[in-house]
């Protein structure tokens, strides 16, 4: 027989495309359109009353409308003809849409006149049901809210842009209505469509020499042949009738099974601003819970608390449809995340809180607990969350963004990540490779073949429904999976809820493999350093949160003070907030950055004021000169959690001229000495005899590289940018600015380009570390600044601090795996060292760095060894989604310390991130919980959640071994408990051995503990 398949193929497509979806409408009529466009710039959202009342001006499709940003209230009204009586009726309202970018232009949400939200219109979901069927004769009427929000991602990607800043914007229409009308809707000319699309999709993966591919093949022949192109909906039925017995044939029992998840990832902010995300919540929720009551095995999942927040507060008669849907175990709110996160730069109490505020909102608000974390657009996942996930009560974890790696495919779809701590979460990446799944036949069959764990599981999940900017899962997605539930030559999908599918993946592969250590996303490695002021902002609030619940609590249970819980819960969500995975990272317009600037300074401010308040309770009347520590370590002869009189101990600091120009920076712990061009060439630990700046090198080297990616500016920086660099060596000023026995000061001026630095590099008294704030004034293009510390160590792997830990990486490149991690995410320290002696860089507002080692070959004066070069990420210049990203002024600080273990990297990357405050007062304070062992950090102390005036005290071995700790309260203890984050009992947690006001216990390495702290009778005055 001929092979006539292309032609088969050709002949379906081009039916489909020109006549057979052409005639789901057969018949419309035009509605009356008007409209009203909201005042002011950008257009903000105005009450729906107010849309409603305004009036409005009659427009016609064809007509432009929408300016970038702006709101436009459409009126639409109409009557159904007489003649349609007994027939599916809907409304077709096209705005202007393109149904390639369904949530990344123009959408709107549907009301009736008396204000309820009817539905979303987005690119692929634009119409509107009147009846099924209608009467004939009736008057029908929407409003639509309609926001023309700009395609910032355009065609060609990745252009700069002003698109995204309402400043910059410019006012010209973006959209031309395109259709408004009344249609008849033929149900079984959708249906004969569904069919085909579905058959044609499975064929085309079909092997060509598999007889199924034929019988599909034939049997579109046929039911082509039966459709009457000038009568498609009189001849749609007979057609589908040749279709029923190739769609009846059964799957094969080896076939892959595949659980859909209704999903519309929507992301907090990206291309958009927040205000923009509380309205795409509103549209997808309202399709959503619509969707759910047409199609009773539809299943549907949406993570962030946040965004149910926003529903709750802006769209309360959606959130009441959701309560409905949730209660009936078919609208799910997963992950238990307060939104989904970057999970790498947060820090450790931050990342714990995300869980705490996410999972005690879904637990409030519909009495449901979640064992699964849904992260399925994540750059990466840092070492330090597994025992996070555990200690929140959750034990699995989704995500799909590791499948874009560039250089390595991740080994497994299913398997359990073990975390730093050794804790052990069973994971799951689905094996369709992304979270905007169609249920077409190209995605199901590449999740098959793809599946990494064949022959030992055969589930794995599907995200279903367009996502980014939301929009959801459609009808057309639905149908499709009525057919595919059970269809030869195809996986078999289920709609499923998340927890469903993870008990069955866990409970049919119990053995699964082992990933130790981080997940590191072989991309999007820009984002540890794009928007810096961002990630101060962050930075600057996690620690600001700290002193603020420990003073707060400290004087709550000591003098009275009244705890602030709403503003703490308040200040926590923004900030948990700004952490969602496009904020945080930098990869925002600036619109979303300026506005996280403004939120930022605000948080600050607040804080400031609860830590003054709180502090001035509790130092009390008096002139004496205090000081206030913060941090988790005694630190100038005040405890930590403290309040005292400073000591300063050690030798004084003496400054001089070093030979051949710079300056000599000296005391009895280091020996500094700079250079005339204003860099570290010494940095001599005394105490050891060791040097740590690499022979013939210099640190605090300000090092410039170009910086243009293949794509995705924001995001990415490519390896080959270090190809090319500059080092920043010229300076215009070095001098010595401040001499004195408490601490000396040497100030570098350089200029590069159309930007300025200006350093201070400081030795201070009693401390064996160099102290370095950078100020930039920042004005680069497609440029990546480095600061670079080449230190005289052999080491072949470097520990750089996460969550509640730290964790090793190689300095090396010996497989591709190393090789692709030539940008990575820190915390507050990087550590390397030899065994007996090492060195650490500590910093309070940077994440991206990288670590490399070379050899030197030696020559005169015997300077053969190795160099392993720490170099701090410090600013970018993408011009894309924000044109102008980090122009302006930046602070950094950082300092050298050699000579530090690991545990004095701890203390000094607390230090400098929790400097102490200067107060006065009456006298001293005395910590509210002290720990006797330096390796057990405390990251949090403050009330309990649930007002009961407990104490929380949150803390973990830093220093990778066990550790026997004791701690003491400073208050009456009537019992303690150890808890999981939401400050419930714990099944898994240490041992407590209470004796008196203490606590001992025993904890494994980078063990984290919360503990629950019972104030005796009589101690309950205030909290």
């Amino acid at each position: 027989m001929h092979d006539d398949r292309a032609l088969v193929e050709a002949r379906l497509k081009r039916v489909l495309d020109e006549r057979i979806r052409p005639a789901v409408y057969p018949e419309s009529v035009a509605l009356e359109v008007a409209a009203w466009v909201a005042p002011g710039r950008p257009g903000e959202p105005v009450p729906v009353a107010e849309g409603l009342a305004a009036a409005h001006t009659p427009v016609a499709v064809g007509d432009a409308w929408g300016a970038p940003w702006r709101t436009t209230w459409f009126r639409v009204r109409g009557t159904v003809p007489e003649a349609w009586a007994g027939r599916t009726v809907e409304a077709v309202l096209d705005l202007g849409f393109d149904e390639r970018m369904p949530g990344f232009q123009c959408e709107a949400l549907v009301y009736l006149p008396d204000g309820t939200p009817v539905k979303g219109l987005n690119p692929r979901n634009q119409w509107v049901r009147v009846g099924a069927p209608v009467r004939g004769g009736e008057r029908v009427e929407w409003h639509l809210e309609a926001a023309s929000n700009p395609v910032v991602l355009g065609v060609p990607p990745f252009r700069p842009t002003a698109l995204g800043d309402p400043e910059t914007a410019g006012s010209a229409p973006l959209y031309r209505l395109a259709r408004m009308d009344l249609a008849v809707f033929d149900t079984e000319v959708w249906e004969l469509a569904l069919d085909l699309e579905v058959l044609g999709e499975l064929m085309a993966e079909l092997p060509v020499d598999a007889p199924r591919r034929w019988e599909v093949l034939r049997a579109v022949e046929r039911a082509l042949d039966a459709v009457d192109l000038q009568d498609v909906g009189g001849t749609a039925a007979a057609a589908r009738r040749r279709l029923r017995e190739v769609l009846a044939a059964p799957a094969a029992a080896s076939a892959h099974r595949i659980s859909a998840v209704g999903h519309a990832h929507i992301d907090s902010a990206w291309l958009w601003p927040l205000r923009e995300t509380v309205r795409k919540v509103a549209r997808t929720t309202a399709n959503m819970t619509a969707l759910l009551a047409d199609e009773p095995e539809f299943v549907y999942a949406m993570s962030q608390a946040q965004q149910y927040a926003w529903l709750k507060e802006h769209r309360p008669e959606v959130y009441a449809r959701v309560r409905r849907a949730v209660a009936e175990g078919r609208f799910v709110p997963a992950g238990g995340m307060w939104v989904e996160s970057d999970t790498n730069m947060p820090g450790s109490e931050a990342m714990a809180r995300q869980f705490v505020h996410g999972k005690r909102f879904f637990l409030e608000e519909f009495g449901v607990e979640n064992d699964e974390v849904w992260l399925p657009d994540t750059f990466g996942f840092a070492a330090g969350l597994p025992q996070i996930i555990r200690a929140a009560g959750a034990k699995w974890l989704l995500t799909q963004k590791i499948s874009w790696s560039r250089v390595n495919s991740f080994p497994h779809h299913t398997f359990r990540w073990e975390g730093i701590d050794g804790t052990r979460i069973f994971t799951h990446f689905p094996p369709v490779d992304t979270y905007n799944c169609r249920l077409s036949g190209a995605e199901l069959a590449h999740a098959a073949r793809n599946f990494k764990e064949k022959g030992t599981a055969r589930h794995s999940l599907a995200p279903t429904g367009w996502g980014d900017g939301g929009g959801g899962t459609t009808r057309e997605m639905v149908a499709k999976a009525r057919r595919l539930r059970n269809l030869d030559g195809s996986p078999v999908v289920r709609w499923e809820r998340p927890a469903d599918f993870f008990a069955r993946a866990e409970a049919e592969h119990p053995d699964a493999p082992v990933w130790v250590g981080e997940l590191y996303l072989e991309l999007h490695r820009g984002t540890l350093t794009s928007q810096a002021r961002t990630k101060r902002g962050n930075r600057r609030s996690e620690h600001l949160l700290r002193e603020a619940e420990l003073w707060s609590a400290t004087a709550a249970v000591t003098v009275g003070f009244r705890y602030p819980y709403e503003e703490l819960d308040r200040i926590w969500k923004t900030v948990l907030l700004h952490q969602f995975h496009d904020i945080l990272p930098g990869s925002s317009i600036a619109w979303v950055h300026r506005e996280a600037e403004r939120a930022y300074a605000a948080v600050a401010a607040e804080l400031e004021a609860l830590i003054g308040g709180a502090l001035t309770a509790l130092a009390g009347g008096g002139d004496r000169r205090l000081v206030a520590n913060a941090a988790p370590h005694a630190r100038g002869g005040v405890a930590a959690g403290a309040v005292g009189g400073p000591v300063v101990s050690g030798g004084p600091v003496a400054a001089g001229p070093r030979p051949g120009g710079g300056f000599v920076l000296q005391h009895d712990l280091l020996r500094v000495e700079i250079d005339g061009r204003g860099l570290v060439v010494s940095a001599y630990d005394r105490a050891a005899g060791r040097e740590a700046v690499a022979p013939g090198a210099a640190a605090n080297l300000l090092q410039i590289h170009p910086d243009f990616p293949t794509m995705w500016d924001a995001w990415d920086v490519d390896a080959f940018y270090r190809r090319v660099v500059t080092d920043l060596t010229d300076a215009d000023e070095v001098v010595l600015a401040a001499a004195a026995p408490e601490a000396a000061t040497v100030r570098v001026v350089r200029r590069f380009g159309g930007s300025r630095v200006v350093q201070t590099l400081t030795l201070a008294r009693g401390q064996r570390r160099l102290d370095i704030d950078t100020e930039v004034d920042w004005h680069e293009t497609e440029k990546f600044l480095k600061a670079a510390f080449p230190l005289d160590l052999h080491a072949e792997r470097y520990a750089a601090e996460t969550q509640f830990g730290h964790l090793y990486r190689p300095t090396h490149t010996n497989t591709s795996w190393e090789a692709a991690k030539f940008e990575a995410c820190v915390h507050r320290f990087v550590h390397a060292g030899e065994p007996d002696w090492g060195v650490a860089l500590v910093n309070d507002a940077t994440y991206g760095h990288d670590v490399t080692r070379t050899v030197r070959e030696g020559g005169p004066g015997g300077a053969r060894g190795t160099t392993t070069t720490v170099r701090l990420s410090l600013l970018r210049a993408p011009r894309f989604p924000d044109p102008e990203t980090d122009q302006g002024i930046h602070r950094f600080r950082y300092a050298l310390v050699p000579g530090a273990t690991i545990g004095d990297a701890v203390r000094e990357g607390y230090r400098i991130n929790l400097p102490e405050r200067a107060v006065t007062g009456a006298g001293a304070v005395p910590p509210l919980v002290a720990v006797d062992d330096d390796a057990v950090v405390v990251t949090a102390v403050k009330l309990a959640d649930d007002r009961s005036g407990d104490v929380v005290v949150r803390l973990h071995e830093a220093r990778g071994a066990r550790a026997r700790a004791t701690l003491t309260c400073g208050f009456p203890l009537a019992g303690a408990v150890a808890t999981d984050l939401l400050e419930r009992p714990a099944e898994d947690g240490p041992a407590l051995e209470r004796e008196g006001d203490t606590v001992r216990m025993a904890l494994r390495p980078f063990q984290l503990v919360t503990l629950r702290l019972c104030r005796a009778v009589g101690a309950h005055a205030a909290g």
